[in-house]
């Protein structure tokens, strides 16, 4: 038996709900068959989006989602995307696979697809290959209300009113395929582009800018330093890949299956997801020097596991098989990114459909939720709900050169009065019976819900359910006490009212 204690006396941080974000780009079949299918398909679909997705994703309280890019972000030109479908340019996607793009998915599109979710769109600006004034007069036409060049064009492909975007990301991955800048030259770019982003009515634009790949604390120490005052928000990318740890010299070479892996693969892929934590502690120790009121958030915009692609698929499209494995990854990651709530107030799972560690699986009519899918379920409830003290006794388990935690865990305090505690069993093959301590809240009854199954377990198109959320039975209560049985390889949320 292990110990769970959560203090509910003792209140840390608001847990934003743009944590539980997502990131959807212009990359094999995210967009194209995965989101949008056009509004004359037989596909069920609502302005071309399709129905059985919207309704799924709705249900999860999807509460932003980051948009065209992602490398493609920036070869993107957004008036290429706007007017008549059969006036728009056909490009090709030199990102991901030469493939066409006939831009029939573009900002009407993507802002549409969010008002349907009711959720908020982050939309991240070209800075490798565009302008200042591309990004201003996008902006421009998407958020003001009056009468200007890029209004009067909104309003004549069919948009009246503005849609107040305020998320803005000043380029993407500026230190590698956004144009290999250095800090100090991607600084001064976004010191140009800040200057000219301007507020419309009271739309205040949130700046992201460009942060670090992983580890790279110089960088920033770089932007803090010498942009820190221009902006909201700092971006940082990780990717959970089984042998890669951010100092590898040649870490896109370090992929393994997404299925048919072994415990040595699965210990390591949690160590490297575990190392998130790490990864943010540092960062925010860089940017306490320069902003110690912590004013600017620390933004995971590009999170997730990257294992090879399926045999058979095009490489390029980054198609991947969603297993329990990938559960865990999502279920300690946003448990770090709770505890780290003081800073980190966005983050964007890479990628929401079809793509890396997506949360839906399509193929042409079918749509399969994944166990990732079903952890931002059991995650919800923590959504700008605070976050409160926790402590679990701990045995490490794995291999000799992958050590984990059995258990993770987070804990908050809802607006409903409801107390959540999100709890993640990482064991491949060994249950634990763990004793809750909950003092300073009373609370009558015990509510969970879970999943389990075998580490390399996944949802087909053949068993779409093989995976899927269970009730467990009433727990009886013992004052601030009770006991949960947590299979192997199961995520867990318990619900105290």
């Amino acid at each position: 038996m292990k110990y769970l204690f959560v203090n509910c006396s003792r209140k840390i941080s608001q847990i934003d709900r743009n944590i539980y974000g997502h990131f959807a780009e212009h990359l094999g079949r995210g967009i194209y068959g995965g989101i949008f299918v056009g509004a004359d398909s037989e596909i069920p679909n609502i302005r071309g989006m399709r129905k059985d997705v919207v309704d799924a994703l709705k249900s999860i309280k999807v509460p932003v989602i980051r948009w065209p890019g992602g490398c493609f972000a920036d070869h993107y030109h957004w008036m290429d995307g706007i007017g008549p479908k059969n006036e728009r340019k056909r490009i090709v996607n030199t990102s991901w696979g030469g493939t066409v793009e006939d831009n029939s998915f573009g900002t009407h599109e993507f802002l549409d697809l969010c008002e349907q979710l009711g959720c908020s769109p982050y939309i991240t600006g070209n800075v490798g290959s565009g302008t200042v004034r591309e990004l201003s007069e996008w902006i421009e036409y998407m958020n003001f209300d009056g009468e200007s060049p890029m209004a009067d064009l909104r309003r004549k492909n069919g948009r009246e009113k503005p849609w107040n975007v305020s998320y803005i990301g000043i380029g993407n991955e500026s230190w590698g395929g956004g144009g290999h800048m250095s800090a100090e030259y991607y600084t001064g770019l976004y010191n140009q582009y800040a200057t000219f982003i301007r507020p419309y009515g009271n739309t205040r634009p949130y700046k992201i800018a460009c942060g670090p790949d992983g580890a790279d604390y110089k960088w920033t120490d770089t932007v803090m330093r010498l942009s820190g005052k221009l902006m909201d928000s700092l971006s940082l990318h990780y990717y959970t890949m089984p042998g890669y740890y951010p100092t590898d010299p040649y870490p896109w070479e370090k992929k393994g299956p997404a299925t048919g892996f072994d415990k040595a693969n699965y210990f390591r892929t949690l160590a490297r997801a575990l190392f998130m934590d790490e990864l943010i502690a540092g960062h925010k120790f860089v940017m306490d020097r320069y902003d110690p009121e912590k004013r600017v958030s620390l933004c995971i915009d590009e999170w997730g596991t990257w294992h090879a692609v399926e045999p058979g698929t095009n490489p390029s499209f980054l198609y991947q098989q969603n297993t329990m494995r990938d559960a865990l990854v999502a279920a300690v990651s946003l448990n770090i990114f709770n505890k780290h709530s003081d800073r980190v107030r966005m983050a964007n799972l890479a990628q929401m459909i079809n793509v890396l560690q997506s949360v839906i699986l399509t193929q042409e009519d079918r749509m399969v939720l994944t166990p990732t899918y079903h952890v931002f379920d059991l995650y919800k409830g923590h959504q700008n709900a605070t976050l409160l003290e926790s402590y679990i006794q701990q045995d490490f388990i794995g291999t000799e050169e992958a050590q984990v935690p059995q258990l993770h865990a987070s804990a908050s305090a809802g607006e409903d009065g409801k107390v959540r505690i999100t709890l993640a069993n990482l064991s491949p093959d060994e249950s634990q019976n763990v004793r809750c301590v909950v003092s300073g809240s009373q609370f009558a009854s015990v509510a969970v819900r879970y999943i389990s199954g075998e580490m390399d377990d996944c949802n087909s198109f053949e068993n779409p359910s093989k995976i899927s959320i269970h009730d467990m039975p009433d727990i009886a209560v013992d004052g601030e006490v009770f006991s949960i049985e947590t299979p192997p390889c199961s995520v867990f949320e318990i619900v105290l009212s």
